[in-house]
């Protein structure tokens, strides 16, 4: 998905159209940059997102410095040919504020507590924190782990059948907890199941 039709750089006299950054899972704006045609061709090419700075007068890749870099997933233009948009996987934050987007809001798409909690279930089971129940259950063997999803998963099925929908809402989410939980344990991201799901052409 890395090839495009490529963009009209000629619609603006310095050649620069902007270059909008979307988290491939969460579907958050991470960034707004500005793009030549060089830059687009390494993004393309390296499959890491690459400007060209205004202020450097040069192409500039995003996490030269940080090692925050943003990894290509998908790229596509607008109808008019003179914006793009950028489905990256982050590594880090992407604000130089240390926030995961420099559009700073308390308020984003809903999927995007699904990165947030991977990153708080990955601190506890790298950093356990005393009382924890994450840290506590991330300290047991998968086996254990697994076997708590499978609980959940039952309980799933019995409210879907004999709860009311807030009850049923409640287990699905505990289900999803324990399973992201899992994929801690093994040292997976749900971006990885995701991609599956898009492999299969759903």
């Amino acid at each position: 998905m890395i090839d495009v039709k490529t963009p009209d750089f000629s619609k603006n006299s310095d050649g620069l159209i902007p270059a909008i950054i979307q988290d491939s899972v969460s579907a958050k704006v991470l960034m707004l940059g500005y793009m030549n045609a060089e830059a687009l061709e390494q993004t393309k090419k390296s499959k890491r997102v690459t400007f060209y700075s205004r202020s450097k007068r040069r192409l500039w890749v995003k996490g030269e410095e940080s090692k925050n870099f943003l990894d290509v997933v998908a790229i596509s233009i607008d109808c008019d040919q003179d914006a793009i948009l950028i489905q990256a996987t982050p590594h880090g934050p992407t604000c130089h504020s240390g926030d995961d987007s420099c559009f700073h809001s308390d308020v984003g798409p809903l999927l995007s507590i699904i990165p947030k909690l991977e990153t708080l279930l990955k601190t506890r089971r790298d950093f356990p924190q005393e009382g924890s129940y994450t840290s506590k259950l991330l300290a047991e063997d998968t086996v254990r782990i697994a076997q708590k999803v499978g609980e959940e998963g039952v309980e799933v099925a019995l409210a879907a059948v004999v709860a009311d929908e807030q009850e049923f809402i409640g287990e699905l989410a505990d289900l999803w907890f324990h399973s992201l939980l899992l994929m801690a344990k093994k040292k997976l991201d749900f971006g990885e199941v995701l991609a599956e799901l898009r492999r299969r052409n759903l």
